[in-house]
């Protein structure tokens, strides 16, 4: 409907609109032009019969006036055509009804003409539907009035009209110009609609190709962004590698007090930078959807003390009280999840507790929920007396790259994405996490995990690794490293050389096989980036030889690279494990405790320090 129309508008140009398709245009100017066609016509009627004498056809030709004058008014002003047309269809009907039972008592060319103008109209309008019905309330009345007439001779006792040739003539006249001009206005709307929906069946068409180009586009825009983030991935994690390993080796000998200090400096700028590199790619993992939860034995006690380990330490450091509770339901109990990922969630939460605190407590809560046998609900709260987040903010600090405001950034740092990471974490694991706080006093993240349980239970200090490793099995360990980057041999062959171990260094994937060809080795530690032959095809070409003992090595990837399908693709060429840059020591002699059994390498005497 239009907005320009007032009540005392008459112009046809303010009740159309752009809005309205072409047939319903059409529709609202055949009722406008049609009413005054109508109205003449009733006009001329009226004077003919009103001298005849015919009052019952005056009145009847009055009526129809007065009613084609309300409805133009309605028209012009609020111009709902769908209403009116009904409006004016029942006026129509009632009329040819009345003429033909009472007006004139009998069926003429006139009558007939009415009822097929009442029907075109109907169809035209309204369509199928209403069309039907509106054919046979005019159509039935005038079969039955045959029937009543041909079978007992209609008689009421009102006198009817009648008309001479003068008025049939006119009505005749005024019908076929009505019917002409219904046909003639609505067919050439119907052509130009049709024009309009091929054309826009060509636009679609055309639309339709652009979408595709831009889906190509965006997909091959995709694999470009990911090609992207693994070369990057891989350019800076690989320095990051040699300056946070050389860190820890010159920490691992006694330094001096103030070369201690600035060590511990260099360390923790580079394990900024790296969580900052590793919140985007994980960011852009999640995104992607191509993230895949494991589900592995754990216990939840010990991943938790792990966890809040180095970080009650730091929280420390800061003046702050730190205070982990952890339910005694939960002890002893073997769970299957990914606990890399309930670290991920834990540790993004605990040091933004930490960060956003100047001064006072730090408490994380891990409480048995509800029990049921093989599943366990397990509730997580971290909560602090930090700055506190404003109300308006609460929702906002969930979204990617999203911090409570610049000032925030400024002072604290950042990316924005760890509190995003977190929620998408816990969602795609069919969970939510809730955020209560307040400006200065603090705040508290909550959220429920529901967690399977195994009925064995976990020996006392299970999974806890020893101080020392026993020297003699680690000297028997014959290591192959292929690695091209001549700072990451270093601090391989220095961290080897902490376990009694002298390992032989192959400079690229073809190297690598070569030795595998002459020599003998228990455990290949394969970079998957060199020139010359990748790691990839180095595997490839060892799994190919004759000899089923070297065939059969165990291979454990090591890598900077970000790609998504990365460990798809390290277990799909054969190797057996993986192992990302930088890493951590003692993960990968887990993981190679796994793969090979020699004597005494049942412990471990290797830190926690990030190489």
């Amino acid at each position: 409907m239009c907005q320009k129309a007032s009540f005392f508008n008459f112009s046809i140009y303010k009740i159309l609109s752009k809005e309205q398709s072409v047939l319903d245009q059409a529709r609202i100017r055949l009722l406008y032009y049609g009413f005054f066609l109508v109205f003449v016509a009733s006009a001329a009627l009226l004077t003919s019969v009103y001298f005849q004498g015919q009052m019952m056809l005056a009145y009847t030709s009055l009526f129809l006036m007065f009613s084609i004058i309300v409805l133009f008014k309605a028209l012009t002003y609020k111009p709902n055509w769908l209403s009116i047309s009904h409006v004016l269809l029942i006026v129509g009907t009632l009329l040819n009804v009345s003429i033909v039972y009472i007006s004139l008592q009998s069926i003429n060319i006139v009558t007939v003409q009415v009822v097929i103008i009442v029907i075109v109209f109907s169809y035209y309008m309204l369509g199928q539907k209403w069309g039907l019905i509106y054919s046979l309330l005019n159509t039935i009345p005038i079969l039955l009035f045959l029937f009543i007439e041909h079978n007992y001779s209609y008689v009421i006792r009102i006198k009817p009209d009648k008309i001479d040739q003068s008025t049939i003539v006119i009505s005749l006249f005024a019908n076929f110009i009505l019917l002409i001009f219904i046909h003639s206005h609505l067919y050439n709307a119907f052509i130009k609609n049709l024009k309009q929906l091929k054309e826009s069946a060509y636009k679609q068409k055309a639309l339709n190709q652009k979408l595709e180009k831009a889906i190509e586009k965006a997909e091959k825009s995709a694999h470009v962004q990911s090609e992207f983030l693994s070369t990057m991935s891989h350019e800076i994690r690989t320095p990051l590698n040699a300056v946070i390993g050389m860190s820890n080796l010159l920490m691992m000998g006694s330094p001096r007090p103030e070369q201690k200090e600035n060590l511990e400096i260099l360390k923790f700028s580079a394990n900024n930078l790296l969580a900052i590199v590793n919140d985007v790619l994980d960011f852009n993992k999640i995104e992607s959807g191509k993230l895949v939860f494991e589900n592995v034995r754990f216990d939840l006690v010990e991943l938790m003390y792990n966890i809040c380990g180095g970080q009650m330490l730091k929280a420390h450091e800061k003046g702050l009280q730190f205070t982990l509770t952890v339910d005694n339901a939960l002890k002893n109990k073997v769970f299957f999840g990914d606990p890399t990922r309930i670290t991920q969630v834990v540790f993004n939460l605990v040091n933004n507790a930490i960060k956003f605190t100047p001064k006072g407590n730090v408490w994380v809560s891990v409480t048995s929920q509800e029990d049921r046998h093989n599943n366990l609900t397990v509730r997580f709260s971290i909560k602090d007396t930090g700055i506190g987040i404003k109300d308006s903010s609460l929702k906002n600090i969930f979204e990617p790259f999203t911090q409570e405001s610049l000032a925030t950034t400024r002072e604290y740092g950042g990316t924005g994405l760890g509190l995003a990471i977190v929620k998408r974490l816990l969602e795609l694991q069919g969970t939510h996490i809730e955020a209560i706080s307040k400006i200065g006093e603090g705040s508290e993240f909550l959220f429920n995990m529901e967690l399977s349980v195994s009925t064995e239970v976990i020996a006392a200090g299970m999974g806890k690794q020893a101080e020392t490793a026993e020297e003699e099995g680690l000297k028997s360990l014959k290591v192959l490293i292929a690695e091209d980057n001549m700072v990451n041999v270093m601090l391989m062959k220095k961290l080897l050389s902490k376990w009694k171990i002298i390992p032989t260094i192959a400079e690229n994937g073809e190297r690598a096989v070569e030795f595998m060809q002459y020599g003998n080795f228990d455990i290949i530690l394969m970079d998957l980036q060199m020139p010359v032959m990748n790691g990839f095809d180095a595997t490839q070409e060892i799994r190919k030889m004759a000899d089923p003992k070297k065939a059969r090595i165990p291979i454990i990837a090591l890598t900077a690279s970000a790609l998504v399908d990365i460990k798809d693709r390290v277990f799909r060429v054969g190797m057996n494990d993986y192992v990302s840059k930088p890493f951590k020591p003692d993960e990968l002699l887990e993981k190679i405790q796994k793969l090979i059994t020699l004597p005494g390498l049942n412990s471990s005497g290797i830190s926690g320090h990030v190489l």
